[in-house]
């Protein structure tokens, strides 16, 4: 992420003290190729000693999940900043370029991947052959399934189309159609699991999305008084976004692992493991946003609280990568 802060001698001299682009393009890299390899090679650490089988291709799943994730945030918290530029009275009315195009093409590749898994019943495919598209509209999963790939389809359309607010409804199908995958009907209450995860999944995608944009944001609009407004008003919702999905992730642990024995499955299990790397990560990130609120309102430059927001963005890169994983992982108790 670039720096948002204008340099003292950049006013003086018309010189730049901020970090060349190649370091800022050489970070950016290395935090996205960790992101990837959380994924990628995450599930046999996370196994190791639980005598827990790995499914075959969980490290790709878990990868194509973490990307679908992760372009799910982009355009929902472009949209998401964008209401609340408008709400802001004398904003620029410069807008950063959307990212959401690039982000749904990702997206629809990953859901299309994650399509042939299903379409080859939860096996990796060696061919094309292997894939029965058809027997796809026979389970609910392949439906499920379809469902993202046609949404994030549409949701690119509507990106490049002269409305690209529209793009909130097949948004939204894909988190229902993620929020119904997760929870099967085989499980004990399966529709109150549903409910969790489709909170859980908005309010985390606002929030990470939301941060990368109003960042963005706040760099076009340097020199104004509307940035550190902008800024202040998304760390007011953020709050509220962070205490729901503190919550919605609570009370779904404890359906998957009960109170009594959730000290033994954390370490004992692979999803425990990873779910407990995924506290940590999230708790680090809500003390780099308490220290930018803190920044924001009583620094002699509100706009100081920038240099913790971005590194806040890189931790909630890597939290998608850890939640990826996870769902690719044996849930510690099957109903």
């Amino acid at each position: 992420m670039t720096s948002i802060r204008p340099s003292p001698r950049a006013t003086d001299t018309g010189r730049h003290a901020r970090p060349s682009g190649t370091g800022r393009t050489a970070a950016v890299l290395v935090l996205v190729a960790l992101a990837a390899l959380i994924p990628v090679f995450g599930p046999a650490p996370a196994l190791r000693g639980t005598g827990e089988a790995e499914a075959p291709g969980t490290g790709g799943i878990a990868l194509l999940r973490t990307v679908l994730f992760a372009a799910l945030s982009v355009p929902l918290g472009e949209l998401f900043v964008n209401r609340l530029a408008r709400s802001l009275p004398g904003a620029p009315p410069g807008r950063p370029r959307s990212w959401a195009p690039y982000a749904d093409a990702a997206a629809f590749a990953a859901a299309l991947g994650l399509a042939s898994v299903v379409a080859t019943g939860n096996l990796v495919p060696s061919s094309v052959a292997e894939i029965d598209v058809g027997g796809m509209y026979a389970s609910r999963d392949g439906k499920l399934a379809l469902l993202e790939v046609n949404a994030f389809l549409v949701a690119g359309l509507c990106a490049v189309s002269g409305r690209p607010g529209t793009q909130v409804w097949p948004l939204a199908a894909v988190v229902v159609a993620e929020a119904l995958r997760a929870h099967p009907t085989t499980e004990h209450s399966p529709l109150i699991g549903s409910g969790l995860t489709l909170v859980h999944l908005t309010c985390s995608s606002l929030w990470a999305g939301g941060l990368l944009y109003a960042l963005r944001t706040l760099r076009l609009w340097r020199g104004t008084g509307a940035g550190p407004a902008l800024l202040g008003l998304y760390a007011r919702v953020a709050a509220v976004l962070l205490a729901v999905i503190t919550a919605t992730g609570v009370c779904s642990s404890l359906r998957r692992m009960p109170a009594d024995t959730i000290l033994d499955q954390v370490t004992d299990t692979a999803y425990g493991r990873v779910l407990l790397a995924k506290v940590v990560l999230v708790a680090a990130v809500a003390a780099l946003a308490l220290w930018a609120r803190v920044r924001l309102g009583r620094a002699a430059d509100p706009l100081t609280a920038c240099t913790p927001a971005r590194a806040e963005v890189a931790l909630l890169g890597l939290a998608v990568a850890v939640s990826g994983l996870l769902t690719a992982l044996p849930v510690p108790i099957r109903w």
